[in-house]
């Protein structure tokens, strides 16, 4: 058995059998390769059957040594155990050597908020003069209003947009859609910019049932929208360290202070657990203390 030959039967199986998006597997696969490096570095001819427990653990050690957070070790061992458990799968090892393999201990952190005045001033920032920008207004007020990935804003497709019921149908991870409210006020923004800006260019084959597109007619790539949203963050004087995800932490944490059910906040955001969703209730104390005066017996 060989690196090579191992690693391209395992991007298969992630893509077709887990039905996970490329970036995703492109980074389960960058973590078996940092694994092969530390072979290489330490001259360990090992294939892939022949790693044991021992090389792992001196791995482990060797990256903590070199600077890499708790938090990005943890996230290289969970990309590891997941190699070994799809050979483990294959019947191509008895026995799985990751088994007794321990991450580090990490503390939940919290994500960034912006407070509704904040994405206000964001998207008010927007010169509306600007060629693109009702594109960028309708953006992140569509991302805001809907609590979308980046992934899922520059994937977003004209078919999918059931304005006259009032939802939008996102394709989120592994394929999996789910129907959104969307407001009033991201349909309008998203109108006046159909009409005057994707009307007026020339898009390009295979990108017309897009509905967020560049001048040259083709969808925006991730890294454009950071940089949009970085920018106007940068304009309005915001101190805060910001993101395209920032926006959909804020949508859930707005939607939890205002007594949303954590359920449909779940099912909103497309999360297959409610743990990662739960995290969301920890993000205002002043709210959590509300509570507990309004509804608990002894307050």
């Amino acid at each position: 058995m060989n690196w090579e030959k191992t690693i391209e039967n395992y991007k298969n199986y992630l893509q077709l059998e887990k039905s996970l998006s490329m970036n995703s597997v492109e980074a389960y696969i960058s973590d078996v390769k940092k694994l092969i490096n530390y072979f290489e570095l330490k001259k360990l001819k090992l294939t892939p059957e022949k790693v044991e427990l021992k090389h792992l653990k001196e791995f482990v050690a060797h990256i903590s040594e070199h600077g890499m957070s708790s938090r990005t070790q943890a996230r290289v061992i969970s990309g590891i155990k997941s190699f070994y458990k799809f050979l483990l799968i294959e019947d191509l090892i008895i026995k799985d050597p990751t088994a007794l393999l321990e991450a580090p201990k990490i503390g939940r952190k919290l994500p960034e908020i912006l407070s509704l005045r904040e994405i206000d001033a964001l998207i008010d920032a927007i010169e509306p003069g600007k060629r693109e920008g009702q594109r960028n207004r309708a953006m992140l007020e569509t991302m805001y209003s809907c609590g979308l990935r980046v992934s899922e804003l520059v994937g977003l497709k004209l078919t999918n947009l059931y304005f006259d019921l009032g939802f939008i149908k996102i394709e989120g991870k592994a394929n999996k859609e789910r129907l959104i409210p969307i407001s009033k006020k991201a349909v309008n923004e998203i109108n006046l910019y159909l009409e005057g800006y994707r009307k007026k260019i020339d898009i390009q084959k295979g990108h017309e049932n897009i509905l967020f597109l560049n001048r040259r007619g083709t969808r925006l790539t991730r890294v454009m929208i950071f940089t949009i949203i970085k920018n106007l963050a940068k304009k309005i004087g915001l101190s805060k360290s910001i993101s395209p995800h920032t926006l959909r932490h804020s949508f859930a944490s707005h939607l939890i202070e205002g007594g949303a059910d954590l359920r449909a906040v779940q099912e909103m955001l497309g999360h297959e657990s409610i743990l990662t969703t739960e995290i969301y209730t920890h993000l205002d104390k002043d709210y959590l203390r509300n509570t507990i005066i309004q509804y608990h017996p002894r307050s």
